[in-house]
Parts: structure tokens; C-alpha cells; sequence
């Protein structure tokens, strides 16, 4: 992802630090001000302030906060904290309420080992840089992993070219085997350039498949199904970026929104397996 600070593509660009830095500030001298204000006497916060006595309190807080800066940043931390673990929360509740959506779909690749006690779901996209730089990511974790299933689900997102790439991966899987949809999966990822109808021509034939025949799926009802499922999954999981993980198993998870590194995937999978 590449733009927050769990990259992700297809998001806002990210603010300008000092702005972001303003912006924390403004939250934690709110969060500063709510502090006096529930420690006051319930009598002052009910009844109404005079000027004077609003003024004056500006002042209190001022000099606390200049007095003591620290309480700023410790305040942004323990709002980050909370944030974090609200959504956290709700992500998991999402994981749960779509689970059979997210493991187990008719329409998605399926690799790794098919009966892992754990499965690693990743929405992706061909033309996304993250997506690109955590293929080799995955790999290395399935590789050291022999119990994990992996699950791929197409979500193009940015743009045309996207879209070309991810209906050609899906015409693939659905005309074709695992082992070519896979193959496949691999020289999208990989791709330099426009991916056009006559790559698209040449790629189906170097896979084995009839070229005229893919191109024809490419546009099918089939092939929309799949794309309008995924999308609307992860709309349902508030999901907007990409590569977004789901790891887990059941009707548990978590998801994980962002490029990961391989290690941080088996930590996590330690942790899911308790």
C-alpha cells in the first residue's frame, strides 16, 4: 500500500507532515481540554461560564500544556491506542459476519496447501506497486509455511489497465487449470507495461489457452460475476486499498491492511494458532 502509513493505493493522498502534526496537536489540546473540564466540580461545568471565567480557563490549559509538553504526545498515543483497538475490533466482527465469503467463494484461486489449518486471503490488484512488492512476500511465507492455505482474490481497483489484467487473470482460472491461472498470476504481477489485446493474445498462448476463446471470456457475465462479488465483499469489510490480507480460519480473523513483510505473517499466524 502507499499511501498511509500501512501504504495503501487508491486512498487519499497522505496529508503533509506538519499538517498531520497540526492536526494531532489540535486532537490532543481537545483531549486536554476534556481532561479539566471532567475533573472540574460538577456545579462550574453545568452552570454557565462568563467571559471571565472562559478566558481564564483558556489560559489554565495553556499553561499546563506549555508547562508540560510531554502530555501532548501521551495524549496522541492513547487516542492512537484506543483507535487502534476499537477498529481492531470492528475488523474482526467484519471477519466473522463474512467468513464464508472471504474462505470460502466458488470463484477464487485456491493454493498453498488446500487443507491448512490456516488461510492467508489477499485482495490485489496488477497495478499496484505494494501489491507487486508483496508477492515475493507471500511466496516466502507459503513456502515456509506448509500449512497454509492461500486464497487470491481479484479487486482492480485502479483503473483500466487493472481491470484488463484482473478479468484476463479470472478467464484463466475459469477456462484453464490452477497451474495456469497461477502462471498467469505470476507474469501479471511481474508485467512492464501496457497490457493490451495482443498481450493479452500472447500471454493466453504461451499459458496453453486458446487466445480467441480468452479474449471473448475476458468480457463474459462469468467473469463480471466474479469482479461484482469481490468488490462488494470488500466493500462489506470497509476494505478501499490494496493489498488488504485476511489470515485466519473458521469464523475467525484478522485482516490486515497493507504490504507485510513474510515475517510479520508468520508472527501472526503463530499468534492466530495461539
Amino acid at each position: 500500500m502507499s499511501r498511509l502509513s500501512n501504504p495503501f493505493v487508491a486512498l487519499p493522498t497522505i496529508l503533509p507532515t506538519a499538517l498531520t502534526t497540526s492536526l494531532s496537536l489540535t486532537t490532543s489540546l481537545s483531549l486536554a481540554a476534556a481532561l479539566f473540564l471532567s475533573t472540574a466540580p460538577l456545579a462550574a461545568q453545568t452552570a454557565p461560564a462568563t467571559d471571565a471565567e472562559r478566558v481564564a480557563f483558556g489560559e489554565a490549559v495553556r499553561a499546563y500544556l506549555l508547562d508540560n509538553p510531554e502530555v501532548i504526545f501521551e495524549a496522541v498515543a492513547e487516542f492512537e491506542r484506543r483507535t487502534a483497538e476499537a477498529q481492531s475490533g470492528m475488523d474482526a466482527t467484519l471477519v466473522e459476519i463474512n467468513a464464508d465469503d472471504i474462505y470460502h467463494d466458488s470463484h477464487s484461486y485456491v493454493g498453498g496447501n488446500p487443507d491448512g489449518d490456516l488461510t492467508l486471503v489477499e485482495f490485489m490488484d496488477y497495478q499496484c506497486s505494494f501489491c507487486r512488492r508483496a508477492y515475493p512476500q507471500v511466496v516466502d511465507f507459503i513456502e515456509g509455511d506448509s500449512n497454509i492455505r492461500l486464497v487470491i482474490k481479484e479487486f482492480p481497483i485502479l483503473g483500466p489497465q487493472s481491470e484488463v489484467m484482473s478479468r484476463f487473470a479470472v478467464t484463466a482460472l475459469q477456462l484453464g487449470s490452477d497451474a495456469q491461472y497461477l502462471e498467469g498470476h505470476e507474469r501479471l504481477v511481474a508485467w512492464d507495461g501496457e497490457f493490451s489485446q495482443t498481450s493479452a493474445r500472447l500471454l493466453a498462448d504461451e499459458l496453453g489457452l486458446d487466445p480467441e476463446a480468452v479474449l471473448a471470456h475476458m468480457d463474459s457475465a462469468e467473469v463480471d460475476a466474479v469482479l461484482q462479488e469481490n468488490r462488494a465483499l470488500a466493500q462489506r469489510l470497509q476494505i478501499s486499498g490494496t493489498p488488504t490480507f485476511v489470515m485466519g480460519a473458521g469464523a475467525a480473523g484478522e485482516l490486515l491492511r497493507g504490504f507485510m513483510p513474510a515475517d510479520q505473517m508468520s508472527e501472526i499466524a503463530a499468534q492466530l494458532r495461539g
